[in-house]
């Protein structure tokens, strides 16, 4: 028992440390700016057209980090580069915490959960 408690403190204060990185966002705010996005990947983040990815689900931070590199040329898509363009850092953190705090649908016919891919 005395070898878990220094684990556990460690653990305690990694968690709280991380806390704000995962708090980021706001997900009302997030779900008015991306109204532009529902037409390819769904009012709910799960994409019926199997050419946009499902967005449902995914983690925060991969979503921030993506729109970051469509908004500055990382990613070559001119579509999403041209909608991306147009976020702040704020917009961004609370579009990626919308689609991050959806329930991704499951695909039964591969077993697992659509959007991660």
């Amino acid at each position: 028992m005395k070898r878990a408690l220094p684990l556990l403190s460690c653990g305690a204060a990694l968690a709280l440390a991380a806390a704000p990185l995962f708090a980021a966002g706001d997900i009302e705010n997030g779900k008015t700016k991306a109204a532009a996005c529902f037409a390819c990947h769904g009012a709910d983040g799960n994409a019926v057209d199997p050419q946009y990815p499902r967005l449902a689900g995914q983690y925060n931070l991969y979503l921030q980090q993506t729109l970051h590199e469509y908004k500055d040329g990382r990613r070559a898509n001119p579509i999403m580069k041209g909608f991306a363009a147009s976020l702040s850092d704020q917009d961004i953190e609370d579009v990626a915490a919308y689609f991050a705090s959806l329930p991704g649908k499951v695909d039964t016919l591969h077993g697992h959960v659509q959007g991660d891919k």
